[in-house]
Parts: C-alpha cells; structure tokens; sequence
C-alpha cells in the first residue's frame, strides 16, 4: 500500500548525498511517495541548518500530513532545540496518524515528545543509514557500508510492518551465557540465565534508544519518568569502560531500578587494547545484572547495525523469556 514519506533532518548534515538519493529512490521503488523537505541538505557548521532552520524543519514535518516522517541522518543537534519543538504540534500529528522514526540523535526527540505529550514515535531507521546503503556493486563509489548488498531484509519488513500498521512484536535470541559469565552475576540473573530460565514482564512502557544520548537528558524536563517500564539501550563508538560509566550514572540516578527490565541492544564500533586486561562489553553486562534484581537482556537486534527491529517508544509492551527467546510484544496484546 502506498505510503507518504517525509524525509527531514533535525541533527547533522548529510554528507553523504549519494547515500541520500539512494534512499529516496529506494522508497520510491517501493512505492512510496517521498516528500524532501526544504531543508532537508542544508548545511550550517556540522548540522543541517542553523538552530532555526532545523526547528521549522520539525514544524513542517509534524505539518505535513505525511504517514511517516522520517530523519535523513543522525550525529548531533537536537538536544540544543529541545525547548523550541512545538511538541503540541507534533503529538497532534502523531495523534492523526504521522509516525516518526528513527534512531542515534533522534533519541532525544523521541524521550522528550514522550516526556512533554506521551505520545509514541518509533525508533527505526534513518532515510541515509537504513535505505541508502550501497549494493556490493557500488562499492567503488566511495559509499559502500562494508559489503552490505542494500538495505537489510529483515529491517525493509519491520519498516514495512510498521508502515502498514501490522508490526505486533520483535522477537530475538540472547547471547549464549557462559559458566564464568553466570558466577559472576547476582542469584537472581542467575535463575533468569541460560536455556532453563522462562519468565515474563507485563505490561511495561518500552522506552530508551542511544545511551550517551539518554544520559545526556538526565535532570532535564525533557528526561521521561518511567517507572515500571522497559528500558532498552544501544550505543556505537563507545568503549565498554564508558559505556559502564554512563549505566553507572543510570543506576545511581535510581533509573535503572524502577524499570521492570533492562534491555541491552548492539553496542558497536569501539576496540579494545591491551590495557584492558580482558575487560570487556560483557565484563559491563556481568557488573551491571550483579547491582540489579531486575532483569537484563541482551542481544536485541537493534542499534547502529543493519539488522534492526522497529521499536515503538512509549508503548504498553510484554516482554516474554523463554530460554534464550525473547519476545517483546505490543499491538493487539493491548487492543482491548
């Protein structure tokens, strides 16, 4: 079914314009109808238009009547406009049916509108890094995204999903636990580990998106108070020593207790060295389930990678374990 698309861009700049087009044109086959905002490939310093420009770009995107309204591309800019959105207008939007989607910076629109209006947007992907890859045949073209041939299967049906108002749940396999894994955590992730542990959480509010992001808003009004809810946490070009650091703050804030469960996503692009003495991404795991007795999950497919889910942010979910299985659920688990 034909949808109307509104590519805008409330971050950083494209640089990428080859990217770009890509991804116009990718939607377009689909059979989309893309609407480019005026704005759209402006350029100010690192960001796509001045603070002004990028805000009027919200503007006309929550005007637009589109059914999704889609960022080109992530980086940084939007923490700084937080306090010009007209967030009235856009849960007015979402209220008649516009869905805005996407992932990184965009964390920090998508906690606020929820912070200010409650209302649902949906982490997903971004028009340049999710639909404007290179085929392997492109590759020479100085854009190529490490051999990825196009847009990933799996991330075009969620998408897909998504638009047309079918997408039910996201379902994935956790990391395997290793024995060394397991005594180091506390008793409780302990009974929850491994391919005996079933358990479920009913009805939390999914929320999170890009840690640094998240823990950049902390203390501010646009910082939403979800207590009971499900948190889930993706980051890229983070070492694990910053990454604990900023759960850290999380947990000392008392955040990450008053959630129902912890949901950690793909955490990407950093290397480890030597000084590390074997500390690593799931050394942070291990710590982190050893300070909590809520559940901590891993491996959702979702973050700065081409296989991603679409996740509604702010939406009633159940999150049910079995094993290694785990499967969030909303949509007509909370039609009625």
């Amino acid at each position: 079914m034909k949808k109307h698309i509104y590519i805008f861009s409330p971050s950083g700049a494209v640089r990428d314009k080859a990217a770009f087009r890509r991804g116009v044109k990718r939607l377009q086959a689909l059979g989309h109808e893309v609407e480019i905002d005026e704005a759209a490939l402006a350029s100010h310093q690192r960001f796509a238009g001045d603070d002004a420009t990028r805000l009027a770009a919200i503007d006309r995107a929550a005007a637009s009547g589109a059914d999704v309204a889609m960022i080109s591309r992530g980086g940084y800019g939007l923490t700084r406009i937080l306090p010009g959105i007209h967030y009235k207008r856009v849960a007015k939007a979402i209220e008649k049916g516009t869905q805005f989607v996407g992932l990184s910076d965009f964390t920090a629109f998508q906690l606020a509108v929820l912070a200010r209006s409650g209302s649902v947007t949906w982490a997903g992907p971004s028009l340049c890094e999710g639909f404007g890859v290179s085929d392997r045949a492109d590759v020479a073209d100085g854009h190529g995204a490490g051999g990825q041939n196009g847009p990933d299967d799996i991330m075009e049906a969620c998408f897909d999903d998504m638009i047309q108002g079918q997408g039910e749940g996201a379902g994935w396999r956790q990391a395997k636990e290793r024995e060394s894994d397991l005594a180091q955590v506390s008793a409780f992730h302990a009974r929850r580990l491994g391919d005996a542990a079933n358990f479920k959480v009913d009805d939390g509010v999914l929320w999170g998106g890009n840690l640094a992001v998240l823990c950049s808003l902390l203390g501010t009004p646009f910082f939403p108070a979800v207590k009971d809810g499900i948190l889930f946490l993706e980051d890229v070009g983070e070492h694990p020593y910053r990454i604990e650091r900023m759960l850290t703050q999380l947990l000392h804030a008392g955040v990450l207790a008053q959630q129902k469960a912890i949901v950690l996503g793909q955490f990407t692009g950093y290397k480890l060295v030597p000084h590390d003495k074997g500390f690593k991404l799931q050394s942070v795991i291990n710590w982190l389930r050893s300070q909590l007795k809520v559940p901590v999950l891993s491996n959702l497919p979702f973050g700065h990678v081409p296989t991603k889910v679409l996740l509604p942010v702010g939406q009633a979910c159940d999150l049910v374990v079995q094993g290694r299985d785990a499967l969030l659920l909303w949509g007509h688990a909370h039609a009625d």
